[in-house]
């Protein structure tokens, strides 16, 4: 059943150095708050894994705190390049970084094996591309009723899954609803699950289209208002386009992006300006 806890609290209990730590959301309720706890706790040696790594990972990776991304894209949402990632491939700065590449079907389906305490899961992909060269989670294996053969890849199974919504009730079970990504397939995939929310109502409604996730998947709630800014809440918040277009000239260069670092993340608590709250 999951507790109701500050996020500083619940990230020092739930994320651990040398954890895989996947934070996922797709275009909106992506957690930034929550990693930047993780960078202002320090919490290092991590291998992150997210469907769509974008500056949220961007800034993980700058600030030194992860070994290997586990990926099937990589970029600044309509903007660019993601800079602390590629200075972290390209030269090592501020460390080197190991690759696990995949296409967005091969780490749903991860995610999916994952969730189902599958060892493998079965697809048809990665024909017409080297990447199954490149990593050992994709293999081949052979249809026992047709002899087709098929893309395998390995489960994923992240330490701890950390991902935003827009509530909780006070019981811990937890509503998300608009563009979904993966967060459930996270979710279930994981030994810990933290997430941050919006509010924390009496109730439930149900939402056209929307995903629970009883209290007994969840480890841990926050209450963080705002907390994926840059990026939005359905029917909470707005997405801070500004932002990314911003974070372009400050990731480009690695004392801008330190400067950045230390005013905005590490001497702050929660932030959540730019967030317009219903």
């Amino acid at each position: 059943m999951a507790d109701i806890r500050s996020l500083h609290d619940a990230v020092a209990d739930l994320v651990h150095d040398g954890d895989t730590l996947a934070m996922e959301g797709f275009t909106h309720l992506i957690p930034y708050a929550a990693a930047h706890e993780v960078i202002r706790q320090g919490i290092t040696d991590l291998t992150l894994a997210r469907m769509t790594p974008d500056v949220v990972y961007d800034q993980l990776i700058g600030a030194g705190l992860v070994k290997k991304l586990i990926f099937s894209w990589g970029g600044n949402p309509g903007v660019g390049s993601l800079h602390r990632f590629r200075d972290a491939v390209e030269n090592g700065w501020p460390r080197p970084l190991e690759l696990d590449e995949h296409s967005h079907a091969g780490m749903a389906n991860r995610y999916v094996a994952g969730a189902s305490r599958l060892p493998f899961a079965v697809l048809r992909g990665y024909r017409g591309s080297d990447l199954a060269t490149r990593t050992d989670t994709v293999s081949s294996v052979t249809c026992p009723f047709t002899g087709e053969e098929l893309a395998a890849v390995a489960a994923l199974n992240p330490d701890v899954t950390v991902i935003h919504a827009q509530q909780a009730d006070r019981d811990g079970n937890v509503q998300l609803w608009g563009l979904t990504g993966v967060q459930k397939e996270a979710a279930l995939a994981a030994d810990r699950v933290l997430v941050t929310v919006e509010e924390i109502v009496d109730e439930l409604t149900p939402r056209p289209g929307g995903v629970v996730l009883p209290t007994w998947v969840v480890d841990a709630v926050a209450v963080v208002p705002g907390g994926a800014h840059p990026s939005y809440a359905t029917g909470y918040t707005v997405r801070d386009n500004a932002f990314y277009q911003a974070w372009d000239p400050i990731a480009r260069d690695r004392d801008t992006f330190a400067q950045w670092l230390d005013t905005q993340v590490r001497t702050d608590t929660v932030r959540t300006e730019g967030a317009a709250v219903r």
